[in-house]
């Protein structure tokens, strides 16, 4: 009978990896809070087409570590992937940096430049992000009960450099002047090599499993074995895996991968299909999964619950992603940003924000659900209040710029994001975890794709709202809804989270029971 590990401390992989997720989290999060401001003050983009390119961005964000995740499971292991897609994803800030250099110069070429530069962090993010989480498990043993502290461990390592990225990134480039919104991409490429840097030096010296072996090394290499002439221990790669690991094939394919990426978002913006595409996929997966006469009836049903999960998380990923298009906007222009003797706080700042109240407030949400131990809500309850608490952020804002004829002092995005960080702790950590536990082993990876879709189905929906935002006497309608106001652009949300979160409470017995006894 295998007995819980009794063991203490961490190994030294897991601050490796810490510290590599943090400067990659520095450099992602550091671009996108300035990114809607350079193209609406620097690019001179409307806030339509800014608003749906930043969706577009976004969700491509969240479908590119499924090639990403297949491509290092089967060909490069997860330790070539991680460095190539930080290379990749550091050539796109400083392509970014290049296009902030000669926008006001070479309007056309600044422009071409990017949407290359988007495209190659999208590119650069599939392959960097599904394989240095997938590493923290495999530095423990199997029955090693440190394992939950390590993901808690690195998952404050992602917040600490969403939190820091936008800082730094927004001293130096959001200052006011559109000139220097380059100085906030140099310093992201300058996040993203620090990151690269740390896992050069010591990946191979620390990141390794319980019996010291490398970990992520290439999937398919012979395990090590004594030469019969020589004696010498080596390990042998089959020639076909050299073929595809040659440098040029791989640039080549990276290349390849991120033209693909760049084709996408631009198209989207012509012909706005990414949104209906993404549902297509959903449809056809579910199809596919589903028309399997091997599944039993239970695991149909647990299928079915991770279907209409899905389905809920658009709705929250819709509205939580304004944080970088209508809520930026929001800060820029109808927010007091002045703190101090002058000082007005750059629009970037706000969007450390959410990381520093889930590094204040996660290990409190920890110790509640294990106080509340067996009477803890269900997970498609806590979805369900996640959610609400998403929908009352929005009401809280909307009660603020409804009282207020002036700019809204600090306090009201202030509080629309404690509520949302709240929200965020209850459905996005536990629904992951959940796909998890009920997917059937043959389709873990297809239903992990469906999670995604519905994160990217919802963040290209966050694009589609943002272009929404009424101004200077701008009205717009969404499915019949008139919105001539900000109180009744921020009330959308409220409806839509709100009604979503109340369906998904009235239907989270039923959803339990579907479950099969997995919690």
């Amino acid at each position: 009978m295998n007995t819980p590990a009794k063991t203490s401390g961490h190994p030294k992989g897991l601050y490796v990896l810490f510290a590599t997720e943090m400067w990659e989290r520095f450099n992602f999060y550091g671009m996108r809070a300035i990114l809607v401001l350079f193209m609406t003050n620097a690019l001179l983009f409307n806030d339509e087409f800014s608003s749906n390119l930043y969706g577009s961005y976004i969700s491509l964000i969240y479908l590119s570590p499924l090639l990403g995740g297949y491509i290092a499971d089967r060909y490069w292991g997860n330790k070539r992937s991680i460095f190539v897609g930080g290379l990749v994803m550091a050539a796109g800030e400083i392509i970014l940096f290049v296009c902030g250099s000669v926008y006001d110069s070479s309007p056309d070429i600044a422009t071409f430049l990017f949407f290359t530069g988007l495209g190659f962090m999208v590119a650069g993010n599939g392959f960097f992000k599904p394989n240095i989480s997938s590493l923290v498990g495999q530095l423990y043993p199997d029955n090693d009960t440190r394992k939950d502290a390590a993901y808690t461990i690195f998952y404050m390592g992602i917040n600490i450099g969403g939190m820091i990225g936008p800082l730094v990134c927004g001293f130096f480039g959001d200052t006011g002047n559109p000139v220097d919104f380059k100085w906030a991409f140099l310093v992201g490429a300058i996040g993203m090599l620090a990151s690269l840097v740390v896992q050069k030096l010591y990946h191979n010296k620390y990141v390794r499993n319980p019996k010291g072996e490398i970990l992520g090394e290439t999937p398919g290499k012979v395990q090590p074995s004594p030469d019969p002439e020589t004696g010498k221990i080596h390990a042998a790669i089959p020639a076909p895996l050299k073929a595809v690991l040659n440098p040029a094939a791989i640039m080549v394919g990276m290349l390849c991968f991120a033209a693909v990426m760049i084709g996408a978002m631009y198209l989207d913006t012509k012909y706005n299909y990414l949104f209906y595409l993404l549902g297509g996929s959903f449809l056809f997966i579910i199809f596919f999964i589903l028309s399997d006469k091997n599944l039993t009836k239970e695991e149909k049903q647990r299928i079915w619950v991770m279907i209409i999960i899905a389905f809920f998380v658009v709705f929250f990923w819709g509205a939580y992603e304004q944080t970088g298009a209508s809520l930026t906007f929001f800060a820029e222009r109808q927010t007091d940003r002045n703190l101090w003797s002058g000082f007005e706080m750059p629009t970037s700042w706000f969007q450390s924000f959410n990381s520093t109240f889930i590094v204040i407030f996660a290990p409190i949400f920890a110790w509640i659900w294990l106080k509340m131990g067996k009477k803890q809500p269900a997970t498609p309850t806590k979805m369900g209040l996640g959610l609400i608490l998403l929908g009352l952020g929005y009401l809280w804002i909307a009660w603020g710029v409804n009282t207020v004829t002036t700019k809204v002092s600090i306090i009201w995005l202030t509080g629309l994001y404690m509520l949302h960080t709240w929200g965020e702790l209850c459905l996005s950590p536990i629904g992951l975890s959940l796909f998890n536990k009920l997917s059937p082993l043959k389709f873990a990876s297809l239903l992990m794709a469906v999670w995604f879709l519905g994160n990217a189905g919802g963040n290209k929906l966050a694009g589609v709202l943002s272009a929404l935002y009424p101004e200077n006497g701008k009205t717009t309608s969404f499915l019949g809804y008139q919105m001539n106001s900000l109180h009744e652009f921020f009330m959308l949300f409220v409806f839509m989270a709100c009604a979503a979160g109340i369906v998904l409470l009235l239907l989270s017995k039923r959803l339990q029971k579907m479950m099969h006894g997995i919690k």
